[in-house]
């Protein structure tokens, strides 16, 4: 069963995904500029413009927002834990890609340590297996939750 914990972690990620992936995918140069938001510039401090790069990492996020949404609708966790296990790939590489490349302010270094990391830990925790649900025979229920039912039928003798 694909669990109200999963679908959150997963509604998360369609979030970050949306975020990135519209801003990059139909806004190139704005995003360039101005990625993150919030009067950061983490893009543009990596080298000149390339609209095709970017709008390329724009259907990369868009792509993993689809993704993420089709296994929010799914009624197994299976598809959550695929689309976590790409979005785990990815923000390895990804984060991996930035902590070798510490660039900007101490600001801008930390939010995008921070920001990529959550994102790669959302895929690594959807990519991980649901824990198992332990369901306990009737036969092998405890001697208490059997009593009432002896004293219910020692009062009708």
């Amino acid at each position: 069963m694909n669990s109200t914990p999963r679908r959150i972690l997963l509604a998360a990620t369609a979030i970050l995904g949306a975020y990135v992936g519209i801003w990059a995918a139909f806004f190139p140069g704005s995003f360039y500029d101005a990625f993150p938001g919030f009067g950061l510039a983490w893009v543009s401090v990596d080298g000149p413009f390339n609209e095709h790069l970017i709008r390329d990492v724009g259907g990369l996020y868009l792509g993993l927002t689809a993704a993420s949404i089709a296994a929010i609708l799914a009624r197994t966790a299976a598809p959550g834990r695929v689309v976590g296990l790409g979005w785990a790939v990815f923000g390895a590489i990804h984060y991996g890609y930035h902590l070798l490349h510490l660039e900007g302010s101490a600001i801008d270094i930390v939010g995008n340590v921070v920001s990529l990391g959550i994102s790669l830990a959302l895929g690594v925790l959807l990519a991980l297996p649901a824990r198992p649900v332990v369901v306990t025979p009737v036969s092998a229920a405890p001697a208490a939750l059997a009593a009432p039912a002896a004293s219910v039928s020692e009062a009708t003798r």
